[in-house]
């Protein structure tokens, strides 16, 4: 018994960084995908406009 809480534990976990490394990468690949699009047009930021104040603004990486 203790051997297969042991295993569910280890799977979980490993699970866990499974999703995390999938969440990191496909955030890298946006990034690099609008970076790569940025530099193709010459632009110097993606603007985004903020719904309540209806100001656009340059995007920030963590978004």
């Amino acid at each position: 018994m203790p051997q297969l809480i042991f295993i569910i534990i280890v799977v979980g976990g490993c699970w866990l960084l499974y999703k995390r490394f999938v969440r990191d990468a496909q955030r890298l690949q946006r990034k690099m995908h609008r970076q790569e699009t940025e530099r193709r047009t010459g632009a110097i930021g993606t603007l985004v406009k903020d719904p309540a104040t209806g100001e656009y603004r340059v995007k920030r990486d963590d978004e």
